[in-house]
């Protein structure tokens, strides 16, 4: 292999002898590598949420190999290939710049987004919300909805505002919590998760990585407590609630010193 080759064709390279060669590489489909790339986007998601810059670097390698993979099966029925992809991605974020690449005068982020919202409009698109993928999970999807339709100006003034809603949804779900109908708790409770995720957005906390901290923290508290609990020659399953709570105070200190 040329060794004054670039990177990016040296992976092209690789993966064009890994489809040639490789019985395994040789059977993927598009559809076979939908669930991996999904398996290592939630593995590039963990590593951001450690931190670990060499993990990140490992994984966003593993989903440019995907990138490329999908276009080298794409090439092959004669689709589209990986410069089509690069050449594609180019001419959208230059047509979706015009504050950059063209005349238009932008204030600030947000003005940013309005246009680039109202772009994808004049581009086809018959809604607001179209960009949003039905399969994101509904959390992630909340947040996505509530920044797609700020874009284009239907939000709240300010986060008082969007706090007395989250008050108001409590409310609603507790009546409903007294009514005993099912189906209206569980409605008026997505109500609340909502709100409070519209919430998140006015306080610069995304609720995704904020839930994800907290079940972190969970799991290594609760796994701190089964270790006290262990040296005690205590059983978790034999103890009372009274009691596993008393270890759950001494794992929440305990993680409060090893997390600093």
């Amino acid at each position: 292999m040329n060794k004054n080759k670039s990177s990016f064709d040296r992976l092209i390279q690789i993966m064009d002898e890994l489809r040639e060669k490789c019985p395994w590489d040789q059977k993927q489909t598009i559809e076979s590598l939908r669930y991996l790339t999904i398996e290592e986007t939630y593995e590039l998601s963990d590593a951001i949420m450690e931190n670990d810059m060499q993990e990140i670097k490992k994984e966003l390698g593993d989903l440019l190999l995907h990138i490329v993979f999908y276009s080298r099966i794409a090439s092959e029925n004669k689709s589209f290939d990986i410069n089509d992809v690069i050449n594609s991605i180019c001419e959208k974020l230059i047509h979706r710049h015009p504050h950059i690449y063209g005349d238009v005068v932008v204030e600030d982020e947000i003005e940013v987004k309005k246009n680039w919202e109202n772009l994808k409009m004049k581009e086809g698109k018959s809604s607001v919300l179209e960009g949003v993928p039905t399969t994101l999970p509904a959390g992630i999807k909340a947040y996505r909805i509530q920044e797609k339709v700020k874009g284009i100006g239907f939000d709240w003034e300010d986060k008082k505002q969007v706090w007395n809603k989250v008050l108001e949804e409590i409310e609603e779900l507790k009546e409903e919590i007294k009514n005993g109908n099912q189906d209206r708790i569980e409605s008026e409770y997505g109500d609340l998760l909502f709100a409070l995720i519209n919430y998140s957005r006015f306080i610069n906390v995304n609720p995704e990585n904020a839930l994800e901290r907290t079940n972190r923290r969970f799991i290594k508290r609760f796994q701190i407590m089964e270790k006290l609990i262990k040296n005690q020659n205590l059983t978790l399953s034999n103890m009372t609630l009274s009691q596993m709570d008393v270890f759950w105070e001494k794992a929440k200190k305990l993680y409060i010193n090893t997390d600093k």
